[in-house]
């Protein structure tokens, strides 16, 4: 059943199956709130292609991004996978549960998900929900670099991830040990808004500001006049303001400098610098076994000159 779960995982497009025990899960896991009689984990994996991100790394397309590589694949792509993968379960007379993240709930009251609009996130929520970082980990997705993505052996950070839960006992793969992550302070260095300490915390609400677009250096579609009815602009659009929850919300209501895509996503104009930064380090280091007859980058990162927005 585990060579016909992932041939038919893999027919649709995951690029990774890996299948866990679910006593490798401490007792208090969200997944035995979710279904006290699951024994174990399916775990799907699926690369965002490498070419998704050459428009913002050039600073000339940005939509493919966020429509393709964030929206397409988690309303369409990811979900079909996993409603195959889980028949072939329920043809076999066990329950299986899919489990894909919800962009707009959130068992936190002071936190946002930068990938969608910020109002239109349900805070608080008392419900079940799985930790999807630490989860892909256990499963060997990969393993939480610095700035808190999953980085994979093939994929570096470029990849997505969802679940299944079942009550079948399936032979647990192989796990790999990652330690691709050096600490070295790429991701930290590359973020347009400063969102990540040195020690790898993450502020998600600065991230929230700067993926969507608020630095002036980095965003093609800003106008001159940009966040002319803030007292320190030029701070926002040099990436060095310090956004709390009531600032972020405040900025981003007029950072809509480029139309966001459907189903609540927000255009990502940073592009992921983070996760770039990250997948060029590794990719120079050599430590992908996915390789490229071309670097990703080969040349100098790329700014805009900021004079215009000195009104």
């Amino acid at each position: 059943m585990r060579d016909k779960i992932t041939a038919i995982a893999k027919k649709h497009d995951a690029d990774v199956v890996t299948f866990t025990s679910a006593s490798e899960f401490s007792s208090d896991d969200a997944i035995f709130k979710i279904f006290p009689e699951v024994k174990t984990v399916i775990a799907l994996g699926f690369r965002v292609l490498r070419g998704l991100y050459r428009g913002v790394e050039e600073g000339t397309v940005y939509y493919q991004y966020t429509t393709m590589g964030v929206e397409n694949l988690e309303e369409t792509v990811m979900p079909f996978a996993m409603l195959r993968a889980a028949s072939v379960l329920e043809d076999e007379d066990y329950i299986a549960i899919p489990q894909r993240r919800h962009q707009t709930i959130m068992n936190e009251l002071d936190s946002t998900n930068p990938e969608v609009d910020y109002s239109d996130i349900k805070r608080g929520v008392p419900e079940a929900q799985m930790d999807f970082e630490r989860t892909a980990e256990i499963c060997g997705i990969g393993e939480r670099g610095l700035s808190g993505s999953i980085i994979n052996r093939e994929y570096g950070p470029f990849i997505r991830y969802c679940f299944i839960l079942t009550d079948a006992v399936i032979e647990p793969t192989p796990k790999e040990q990652y330690s691709l992550c050096d600490k070295c302070g790429e991701c930290v260095k590359a973020c347009p808004g400063k969102a990540i300490s040195s020690g790898g915390k993450l502020d998600r609400w600065q991230c929230a500001v700067y993926y969507n677009g608020a630095n002036g250096a980095k965003n093609p579609f800003m106008p001159p006049n940009a966040y002319s009815d803030f007292e320190n602009r030029r701070e926002i659009i040099n990436g060095e303001v310090k956004a709390d929850r009531e600032t972020a919300e405040s900025i981003m209501d007029s950072t809509y400098f480029y139309p966001p895509a459907k189903h609540s996503y927000r255009s990502s104009i940073c592009g992921r610098a983070c996760d770039r930064a990250c997948y060029i380090h590794l990719e120079q280091k050599g430590v992908l076994t996915k390789k490229f007859r071309k670097p990703f980058r080969a040349g100098e990162d790329w700014q805009l000159d900021k004079t215009q927005f000195d009104i």
